[in-house]
């Protein structure tokens, strides 16, 4: 056979298998899953019902009642399998069809052991396998409830073959299988209720953990106190951010901002005023800018502004803006009258060919600038080195 017939007849046969069973659980993941699971009950009930017929070709159970329990248990299998696969079964609260399958598989093993005769003990280890589904999907109270389902089932079929002389077993059997029924009952259901305790337990746990990953992350990537994202994550950002830029052409405009007079909030009032300020100052700036900027806390009252794909123009009215924002801040303090805040502000306009550290340094220059003009306004800096000494050059937005 040629080789590529032969990767040809390969394939195929790969992927027959596949997709017999695509077509038999469907593809979707959920839909999948519980209807294999309901196959699995189901090919653990042809066990069960095979189980039965060998002890009715054997001659210890009647074969008319084996045939008609028979029918019971198979329509019982397909129907629920029908349900699931065919996606009705979503619309109901439980679309595993869990308790019904239990209450279903429960109901048609009391029979088989009214009807198994001597054989009956048969049936005792099929029961503590359904009862061990319920770990899959019910809670506590139902596998409660199950329980005592499952002795109300067994006691009418114990019931009954008291009744009847022909399958009557005496008060010595009756007594024996009475106790196992009950232990295969209370340890089957204390033994998946445990289960689903340390289920719960490892999710609980899965959750928290996810939480504290969650929290490690943000301690990582934020300030503490002002919430915004510290130093080192800003950096990462500012480059991503150059790169994009380098390749669109788009303009980058970084921006330092410095709360003026900030040792002396501290002196006169206190770290925990100013604290408060700096919480301020954050809050007054995000509300400012647009959700596409970017601002962190660079240190101390330092705090750097990424203003992606911004023209100088809009810029400046955006900062001029923030400045407006903040002066108008009052913060109150006790035994004293309320703090006054101000920012200077310097801007530089990213070069392609300089590194974000070039263009902060621009910038930070170009802050002192602003200080040294008086404060409370934002100043560009040189858009080259050469210009470096003359921040400002560009344009002074003034308080």
């Amino acid at each position: 056979m040629p080789p590529r017939l032969a990767r040809w007849r390969d394939r195929a046969l790969f992927r027959t298998p596949s997709r017999v069973l695509d077509g038999l659980l469907g593809t979707e993941r959920r839909l999948r899953v519980r209807s294999a699971m309901a196959g699995l009950a189901g090919l653990l009930m042809l066990c069960c019902v095979a189980a039965m017929h060998i002890v009715a070709r054997a001659g210890i159970a009647e074969v008319q009642w084996v045939n008609t329990w028979t029918v019971f248990c198979v329509s019982g299998l397909i129907g629920v399998f029908a349900l699931i696969r065919s996606g009705v079964s979503r619309r109901f609260r439980d679309p595993s069809l869990t308790l019904f399958q239990m209450l279903y598989a429960v109901a048609c093993n009391a029979a088989a052991f009214v009807i198994a005769g001597p054989a009956r003990g048969i049936t005792l280890p099929i029961l503590a396998v359904i009862l061990m589904f319920g770990i899959f999907g019910l809670s506590t109270r139902q596998m409660v409830g199950v329980l005592f389902y499952s002795l109300a089932a067994f006691g009418a079929g114990g019931v009954l073959l008291e009744l009847r002389e022909d399958l009557h077993q005496g008060p010595a059997m009756a007594a024996a299988y009475g106790i196992m029924i009950f232990v295969v009952l209370l340890g089957s259901t204390f033994l998946t209720t445990r289960v689903q305790a340390t289920r719960q337990q490892l999710r609980q746990q899965k959750h928290d953990l996810a939480e504290a990953l969650e929290h490690i992350r943000e301690l990582a990537t934020h300030d503490e106190l002002t919430g915004l994202l510290n130093r080192r994550h800003m950096i990462e950002l500012m480059r991503l951010e150059q790169r994009r830029t380098a390749r669109s052409g788009h303009s980058l405009v970084l921006v330092q901002l410095d709360l003026d007079h900030f040792k002396a909030i501290n002196d006169t009032h206190g770290h925990a005023a100013g604290d408060r300020a700096l919480q301020a100052f954050a809050r007054s700036v995000k509300a400012s800018v647009r959700d596409s900027d970017v601002l962190s806390r660079w240190g101390g009252e330092e705090f750097v502004l990424m203003l992606c794909n911004t023209q100088p123009a809009d810029a400046s009215a955006l900062l001029e803006r923030v400045r407006r924002t903040v002066s108008a801040l009052r913060l109150t303090h006790p035994g004293s009258a309320p703090i006054h805040l101000t920012v200077s502000i310097g801007l530089a306009q990213h070069v392609v060919g300089e590194s974000i550290e070039q263009t902060l340094e621009r910038a930070d220059r170009a802050l002192y600038a602003a200080k040294a003009q008086g404060r409370d306004r934002a100043v560009w800096a040189a858009p080259c080195e050469e210009g470096a000494g003359a921040a400002g050059a560009a344009g002074t937005i003034p308080g």
